[in-house]
């Protein structure tokens, strides 16, 4: 259950981290809309990557605490560790599903999601200025389905928080990770303070590298267009973002 109190003790803690640590600049917060929207990010650095903790203290300052502000977390965290997803979800964590986005949406509800998920999150560091998606389009769908606006939000600066050397897409295959953790990625990555950390389960220490948040301006699914097209025109904008924070 999400908890506005709890929200509102930690914002003054995640608001010096990012500023004082990540030197979070934000970009373009009034293109942040009133009412149900569907916000969505490029995920970076796996499962310590700071991007998430500057998108939702970004919300939390703009919106309230109180705001209904969610975000889509995989299985992984909300499921298979029940502990660590009973605290996620009182920061407004919910199970990863198109069900859940439909309906938190249909309530009004801002919501966050990562659509690259591990694909985009351990990506190599060689490519750390590219938003990965793949064929991924349950974003497209659900804002189909329920008229809500996209927003995206791009980050800049996050991918540099680990230095993933591989993805680790052959382990993943190899172990059948997708099976058992619904997961297609098992990356390698040099983090502190462990020096190697290997898997997508292992926390970290971010480094200090200066992040930029970007919020483009709202779109909407285009009645004639393919869920792939609208997807990737999506992706597109936010590249074109990245590029230009990038350069």
């Amino acid at each position: 259950m999400r908890d506005p109190a709890l929200i509102a003790r930690v914002l003054p803690l995640a608001n010096a981290f990012n500023e004082r640590y990540l030197r979070l600049r934000v970009l373009g917060a009034e293109n942040l809309v009133d009412g149900a929207s569907l916000l969505v990010g490029n995920h970076n650095g796996g499962i310590a990557g700071p991007d998430l903790s500057c998108t939702l203290a970004t919300l939390w300052n703009t919106f309230g605490p109180a705001a209904p502000v969610y975000a889509m977390a995989h299985d992984f965290a909300m499921e298979q560790l029940p502990p660590l997803g009973a605290v996620l979800a009182r920061f407004g964590a919910v199970r990863a599903s198109p069900d859940n986005a439909r309906s938190l949406l249909h309530q009004g509800a801002r919501v966050l999601v990562y659509p690259g998920g591990d694909l985009d999150a351990y990506r190599p560091s060689s490519r750390r200025n590219e938003i990965v998606f793949g064929q991924r389009t349950g974003f497209v769908r659900v804002a189909r389905e329920t008229g809500a606006p996209i927003v995206p939000i791009v980050a800049h600066g996050a991918h540099r928080s680990a230095w993933v050397l591989t993805d680790g897409e052959r382990i993943a295959r190899a172990i059948g990770l997708r099976g058992w953790g619904r997961l297609e990625r098992f990356p390698i990555a040099f983090a502190m303070p462990w020096g190697v950390a290997v898997g997508p389960w292992i926390p970290y220490m971010p480094l200090p590298f200066p992040i930029t948040l970007r919020i483009l301006p709202a779109t909407r699914v285009l009645e004639h267009e393919t869920d792939d097209e609208a997807r990737e025109r999506v992706r597109a904008a936010m590249q074109r973002a990245l590029d230009e924070l990038a350069r």
